[in-house]
């Protein structure tokens, strides 16, 4: 790599949407946080996503256990497995998806990732981005899991002593880093504050009139197929 290396990082996602594959093509290293904490209450892009259910973008879910006392972090979260999510998720893939272009072609790629029969909520989801990662024909060598890296800090501080960690000069940033993340600090540590910029593409959908941005890979591929998702992606 070069002397300007970009490093991107992000918490292990739920089958996660456009923009955070495209943000791994960016990068030279990609961080999957995994040692921070897990919010106690409330949903997180860590574990529910959106699909389009019912012909309109509603949320899928993996229920996580939230009887324990203190805090946690996502690498220690639990998954629910009580609940026949897996058998729900599916159930919903069919109902929703099942006439879609590629069903036949994805859904057994799909259902090899669901079925993971882990307890943890950040190995299954680490496992699915690393399997989705290569069907799409990007470097699964720049994913790093957090946790490997011993660091220290919170919020931006944390970010930028990931960053150094691994040798990166600029960090890319997402759209949602508004409200916690200070980016003077980051001109300040030497690095260089890079956006992200992801502009989304629209593409058919077959179960909606008008275009949903936002959903999950799984609508992508659902409704352009494995080589569609892999140009899409790289060419945003």
């Amino acid at each position: 790599m070069g002397e300007d290396k970009v490093v991107a990082i992000h918490q292990p996602n739920f089958f996660p949407w456009l923009g955070y594959f495209n943000k791994i093509v960016l990068a030279d290293v990609f961080i999957i946080l995994d040692n921070v904490q897990f919010p106690k209450k409330g949903g997180t892009w860590c574990n529910r996503v959106k699909l389009m259910v019912g012909g309109r973008p509603d949320w899928v879910t993996m229920p996580v256990e939230r009887n324990y006392h203190g805090t946690r972090l996502i690498h220690d979260t639990k998954i629910n497995n009580s609940v026949p999510w897996r058998k729900q998720l599916l159930k919903t893939l069919k109902t929703n998806y099942g006439r879609s272009p590629f069903y036949e072609e994805v859904l057994p790629i799909l259902a090899d990732l669901i079925e993971n029969p882990t307890d943890y909520l950040a190995e299954f989801n680490l496992n699915a981005i690393m399997a989705i990662t290569e069907r799409l024909k990007m470097d699964c060598g720049k994913i790093i899991v957090g946790s490997s890296l011993r660091v220290q800090g919170k919020a931006t501080d944390l970010l930028i002593s990931l960053v150094k960690q691994v040798g990166g000069k600029t960090y890319l940033s997402g759209g949602g880093a508004a409200g916690y993340q200070e980016d003077d600090k980051f001109a300040n540590a030497g690095l260089e504050l890079r956006s992200q910029n992801f502009n989304h593409p629209t593409y058919f959908q077959h179960n909606s009139e008008e275009f949903n941005p936002g959903l999950s890979i799984i609508d992508l591929l659902m409704n352009c197929g494995i080589k569609k998702a892999q140009a899409l992606i790289n060419n945003i």
